[in-house]
């Protein structure tokens, strides 16, 4: 078998932790810790974090996703397959180096969708543009831990308070999507999403076809 490889490393803004970008012939890998974060080969339940968030959405005319998390570009990728051509997506990326590898080791991975003049990369905070924001995205995309409690960053446990999903909720527009990510059920989410005023439900999705480790995706509608 082909040992792996160790490409690079960096530090979380926070300085932390260190993520690992890690690869082993074609596949890559980022670590965080003992926790692999993400991995080139399972890319099933991001992709669904994109689908069914815009299947949420149905047709609308320019439509602007706030994606956060960069991660391997496949919610960014299945993202822009489905919208328009007058579609607007701004992605935020925390780490720097994440957004390096995008563009460096991993440029084959992400076929030129960076350059896709849909696409707005942002490095920062994914929290500081929602909260900036006041009805400004159609839907908002979070993959930025392996769950509703901050892993990489303990700041990100903002994100998924009452105040965290108020603002999540100021900034979409009516009918908007909240969409998160996590590698396992979230015990209690759905009803603090509910409690703060969306209409929400956790849909369990596989990392890899019909196979793979099952995560779990949050789908909260704002109201009209």
């Amino acid at each position: 078998m082909i040992p792996w490889e160790q490409l690079d490393t960096a530090r979380t803004p926070d300085g932390k932790q260190e993520l690992r970008l890690k690869r082993r012939g074609s596949e890559f890998s980022i670590m965080l810790g003992s926790n692999e974060l993400m991995n080139s080969r399972l890319s099933g339940s991001e992709e669904a974090l994109a689908r069914l968030s815009l299947e949420k959405l149905g047709k609308r005319d320019r439509i602007h996703v706030l994606i956060g998390g960069l991660g391997m570009g496949f919610t960014l990728r299945a993202a822009l397959a489905e919208l328009g051509n007058d579609a607007k997506v701004t992605v935020a990326e925390l780490v720097p180096a994440v957004t390096d590898w995008a563009r460096g080791p991993m440029a084959g991975i992400f076929n030129g969708c960076l350059d896709d003049p849909r696409v707005t990369v942002k490095q920062g905070d994914v929290a500081r543009l929602i909260d900036a924001a006041r009805q400004e995205f159609d839907a908002v995309l979070l993959d930025v831990d392996n769950g509703p409690e901050g892993l990489t960053q303990d700041s990100n446990d903002t994100l998924y308070s009452f105040a965290g999903l108020k603002a999540a909720r100021d900034a979409l527009k009516p009918a908007g999507v909240l969409a998160v990510w996590s590698s396992g059920p979230g015990r209690g989410f759905t009803r603090r999403l509910q409690q703060s005023g969306f209409a929400a439900e956790a849909v369990t999705v596989r990392a890899h076809g019909k196979r793979g480790a099952k995560h779990t995706i949050w789908l909260a509608v704002k109201p009209r």
